[in-house]
């Protein structure tokens, strides 16, 4: 996983260029009808059950936009939350307050809805050594935002973007000819170039597992797509030479079963690419 330096540029990236994209030349709107001087107070009002994300980074963009708004916050990041609570308020300068409200209200419906799916899964983990993981199948440009949202719901991160981890696929396996040249190329390329990487290889069935364990330095093998029985044998192959991680379609339904074979990690795209965003709203008080 990146540091949290540079997880912390990847966030104020993700800050500038929303409110490029939003703001432009300027909010004619507020412009247009409010006072230069004008202040107020606005609530940020939850009509969803759920669990609530995004609000550290919320006062973030506040603070971009006007450093002297101040965040009165009554609910914090992992909390449940319910129809008619009131997460925070922000007071200060009214068009300040305009300018920031799409940005603060997209990111936080989407990190909720985050939070909240991966917080089921988490339930469903609860008594078994196994962890929920998110993938890299996240929304472009605003990954560190929802990555950032499947931690305060309880998840893992797994490795970042391309550069922060290998993981050697199917695709790569058979461009490259197979698993054992797959893996002794990757390891010469990473003493090659002085990288510190781990390596997670991807096995698509038993025969893919036993090879892969003939070879060293392998840091976990992806279980990709297997049933139950042939996880559980996997896990027993494998026998703790290295972690284990099960995915490809695993659902709410199925995570459990998974989770008893015994695997270290379970990874789901799900998590952030197929949520439905919490109805949240910035009203004026």
């Amino acid at each position: 996983m990146i540091s949290e330096r540079k997880f912390q540029k990847e966030i104020d990236r993700i800050i500038a260029n929303a409110i490029r994209e939003d703001v432009g030349d300027g909010d004619h709107s507020s412009l247009a009808c409010i006072p230069e001087d004008a202040t107020g107070t606005a609530k940020l009002l939850v009509k969803d059950e759920g669990i609530l994300a995004g609000v550290a980074f919320a006062k973030q963009v506040f603070d971009y936009v006007d450093n002297g708004l101040e965040i009165d916050v009554k609910i914090n990041d992992g909390d449940v939350v319910k129809y008619g609570d009131i997460a925070f308020y922000v007071s200060g300068n009214s068009q300040s307050i305009l300018k920031a409200e799409r940005l603060v209200l997209n990111a936080m419906q989407r990190m909720s809805a985050i939070a909240t799916k991966t917080n089921t899964f988490v339930q469903k983990l609860e008594g078994t050594n196994t962890k929920i993981l998110d993938t890299r199948k996240t929304t472009p440009g605003i990954r560190a935002l929802e990555k950032w949202a499947v931690k305060i719901g309880g998840g893992e991160n797994h490795r970042f973007a391309l550069y922060d981890m290998i993981m050697l696929k199917d695709n790569h396996i058979d461009f490259c000819g197979g698993i054992t040249k797959a893996i002794q190329t990757t390891q010469e390329y990473l003493n090659e170039n002085s990288l510190g990487l781990k390596i997670i290889v991807e096995a698509r069935n038993l025969q893919e597992i036993a090879e892969i364990l003939e070879n060293e330095g392998v840091y976990r093998i992806l279980i990709d797509n297997f049933n139950y029985e042939d996880t559980s044998k996997a896990v027993k192959m494998i026998g703790g030479k290295c972690l284990t991680e099960s995915s490809g379609g695993i659902n709410l339904e199925t995570v459990r079963e998974y989770a008893q074979c015994g695997v270290d990690y379970i990874s789901s795209g799900a998590l952030t690419h197929s949520v439905y965003n919490m109805d949240l709203s910035l009203k004026a008080v």
